[in-house]
């Protein structure tokens, strides 16, 4: 979804636009899944990275601008739980526990038209 909103900055507001997210790359390097014994499942995923080119624009009582840019996320790293619960009345389902993510870097590049 498109991301709008106003931040007041200074003398005034600013209103900014992000729209037309693509992400355009995924990469995990490290990605493991292993069985916690009568409890679930942990997913882990290390060092990974995201790339999403999108719209932006902006608009202050004093200028507006508007363009294209790209963010990258990088040193991603995941741990979640899902907990499996061992039940015979029916249909096997699964519950997420837990999730622990941290990122490293965030690269953002605009570039515009005044």
């Amino acid at each position: 979804p498109d991301l709008t909103g106003h931040e007041k900055f200074g003398l005034g507001n600013v209103k900014y636009n992000i729209s037309r997210m693509h992400v355009t790359a995924v990469e995990l390097p490290s990605a493991s899944i292993s069985l916690l014994p009568g409890s679930g499942i942990k997913l882990v995923i290390g060092n990974a990275s995201l790339t999403i080119d999108m719209n932006w624009n902006i608009r202050t009582w004093m200028f507006k601008d508007s363009g294209r840019g790209t963010v990258h996320i990088s040193k991603v790293f995941v741990t979640a739980i899902f907990s499996t619960p061992l039940d015979n009345t029916g249909p096997t389902s699964i519950a997420f526990t837990s999730c622990r993510t941290t990122s490293g870097d965030v690269d953002i590049k605009l570039n515009g038209k005044t």
